[in-house]
């Protein structure tokens, strides 16, 4: 029988595009069954045909069909992808953003952790509760992969509400290792053994190794990564570069050096200011910038890459208003060697998932998902223990009681528990207003948060 793949958002171009064309390259998964889901029908129509167009143009074994109608297209699914937002995206982001900063809430870029991740979690919880709600009714045996931020709050409620689901948060950020690291040790990427974790957008590198001398490369990686990363350009360097050239730059795959020719940057430690602080103090390399890092500490708005940050958000949101998406015979995540993982049993390690807490960081809780590598085979995602040190840990675990109360939020619709949530992150340091910041949230991000009573 043909594996059945449903793509829950594919409405989206870059999201449908991008993972229809890593199915397709995947001679493991010939012959598969894609369903593509999304309550837009026109944007759904379009990838559609675009994904039928792509098939019969290259003579490709595989069939696809696109639904409306969620329940219809799960029936059967052996693996389901999501990728999903609600409403206006970046109007929305600028309020989680901008209006705590309103009341003195100092966070770095507001979209997976302190309020403004909150709020996002707030929105985009339900309908992903909603959409699990089918699968477990459904086809509750599938392998369900998200894509949607915020990741680890958005895996901590669903496994809380459902946790025999086969649910598993996915996440790119773990490619840095594979963009960086060959070129800063003159080593090819095969050559490494390296093992990642932490929290979605929180992890560090924990352990390297060269593969063919057995050798530690961690003391290599410190004593490189200043002359690396104190040079390498950054997003202010790269959104001057479309601005002076007129065009777009694709950093996936490739380093931001390379995207501009060779140059180094114009900043000292673009991007990665706090990143500095962080392999300084605590001795371990972030295995993303700043402004992902950063919005889960305090001290983060002191010492971060403000102006990158910025940049950043000008330059993503430009971006994918102007690109055109096309799909290619090119894999560029992950979960399809995941899925191909599993049909032939494979046994491989794959590099970061995120999945419930299963002993795997003994200093934080079951309850939470957190994002560590894992064993792939026929039965499924098997996560790896991990030895964290002591300072880290402790970064990560100012994040428990905020994941516990933002599930709970959510759960029972309370507002009480948002404001709780607030007074214990980290990231805050306000109290008073707390209440009315909450209240005007509520208000201005009528519908999504209408359910907080």
């Amino acid at each position: 029988m043909a594996t059945k793949i449903v793509l829950i958002g594919a409405g989206s171009a870059q999201f449908g595009y991008g993972t229809l064309g890593d199915i397709f390259q995947s001679t493991t998964l010939a012959g598969s069954e894609i369903v593509l889901h999304d309550i837009n029908p026109r944007a759904l129509a379009a990838t559609e045909q675009t994904a039928r167009d792509f098939l019969a143009a290259r003579d490709l074994p595989f069939t696809v069909s696109a639904t409306v109608d969620r329940k219809a297209a799960l029936r059967g699914a052996d693996f389901v992808i999501i990728s999903i937002e609600v409403g206006d995206r970046f109007a929305l982001w600028d309020q989680d953003w901008q209006i705590p900063q309103q009341y003195g809430i100092q966070q770095v870029y507001g979209e997976n952790g302190g309020p403004g991740g909150l709020f996002h979690s707030l929105r985009i919880i339900p309908p992903i509760l909603e959409i699990c709600a089918d699968i477990a009714d459904i086809c509750p045996d599938a392998w369900t992969f998200n894509y949607s931020n915020p990741m680890s709050r958005i895996c901590t409620t669903v496994h809380r509400r459902f946790p025999g689901l086969n649910f598993v948060g996915m996440c790119h950020e773990i490619a840095s290792l594979e963009r960086y690291l060959p070129e800063m040790l003159d080593t090819p990427f095969s050559n490494l053994a390296l093992r990642a974790g932490g929290l979605n957008h929180f992890s560090v590198l924990l352990e390297a190794s060269y593969r063919d001398s057995g050798k530690d490369a961690y003391a290599d990686i410190r004593a490189r990564a200043p002359g690396y990363f104190g040079k390498l350009p950054g997003y202010s360097d790269i959104l001057e570069y479309t601005r002076t050239h007129g065009k777009l730059v694709d950093t996936e795959g490739s380093t931001e050096r390379d995207a501009l020719g060779g140059a180094d940057s114009a900043y000292p430690w673009a991007d990665r200011t706090l990143f500095r602080e962080i392999l300084e103090k605590f001795h371990h390399l972030p295995i993303t910038g700043d402004s992902h890092f950063g919005e889960y500490i305090r001290w983060a708005h002191e010492v971060s890459d403000h102006r990158g940050i910025l940049d950043f958000y000008t330059f993503y949101r430009n971006y994918l208003g102007q690109v055109e998406p096309v799909i290619e015979l090119k894999l560029k995540e992950r979960v399809v060697p995941i899925m191909e993982g599993m049909l032939t049993d494979a046994g491989y390690e794959e590099g970061a998932v995120n999945i419930p807490n299963q002993g795997f960081i003994r200093q934080l809780p079951e309850f939470m998902a957190v994002e560590v590598p894992a064993i792939i085979d026929r039965k499924g995602v098997h996560g790896i223990r991990l030895d964290m040190p002591a300072g880290v840990a402790g970064l990560l675990c100012n994040q428990v009681a905020v994941h516990d109360l933002t599930a709970e939020a959510v759960l029972q619709g309370s507002r009480d528990l948002v404001i709780q949530a607030l007074l214990v992150d980290s990231v805050n340091d306000k109290c008073r207003r707390i209440p009315e910041m909450v209240d005007l949230m509520i208000d201005r991000q009528r519908p999504y948060l209408d359910y907080l009573k």
